[in-house]
């Protein structure tokens, strides 16, 4: 049995994504090893990220920026206002956005949705963007995932009554495959044959 010290860290670090007790355990012992200095550098970090860091009234991706409330890329005037791409979380717009292929807006959905729970997700914020803006096409780039999949089919069913053009990522994506972790030419294949 550890210090509760340990044990109190050991919990908190279990809480992030992907972060199991035993990574976590691993975490903190690295961490007692480390200098004042860079425990204090870590600290610092931490509540400069707090304090720094906005989320995008529009798309919901974090920017920084104290004047503004849109990120750089809801600010930027030549983005096609007509095209919206559905993303899980912000690692996927930024390596759609590494592709260059895409010029639309974004709306970070801030997850899935899996058959047991429905809520959760950024439904209504979608509803709402889309009721104040004039889109002809939504993409839905979703995860090729059995999350992923249920998930575009809950948000096609919920936009159908907008009778907006919905595509999804096309080929180039694996099953079970993840956004985040696709080639730019994967990825890029599959935003230009979506369907």
């Amino acid at each position: 049995m550890h210090p509760k010290t340990i044990e109190k860290l050991i919990e908190v670090l279990s809480k992030l994504p992907t972060v199991g007790p035993r990574t976590a355990t691993r975490f903190v012992f690295y961490l007692i090893k480390l200098p004042q200095e860079k425990i204090d550098e870590l600290i610092e970090a931490i509540k400069e990220l707090k304090s720094s860091v906005k989320i995008c009234s529009s798309c919901f991706n974090p920017f920084e920026d104290s004047d503004q409330n849109l990120c750089s890329i809801c600010r930027d005037g030549s983005r096609d206002k007509t095209l919206l791409c559905i993303v899980e979380k912000e690692t996927d717009l930024i390596t759609i956005e590494r592709t260059k292929k895409y010029k639309g807006l974004y709306l970070i959905l801030g997850g899935t949705i899996n058959i047991k729970k429905r809520d959760g997700i950024r439904v209504k914020e979608l509803k709402e963007k889309i009721k104040n803006n004039k889109f002809q096409e939504i993409i839905i780039a979703l995860n090729p995932t059995t999350e992923g999949e249920a998930t575009r089919l809950f948000i096609e069913r919920e936009l159908k009554p907008f009778n907006i053009k919905i595509t999804h990522l096309g080929k180039g994506l694996p099953v079970g495959g993840e956004v985040e972790y696709a080639d730019s030419d994967t990825l890029s294949s599959a935003l230009e044959s979506r369907k």
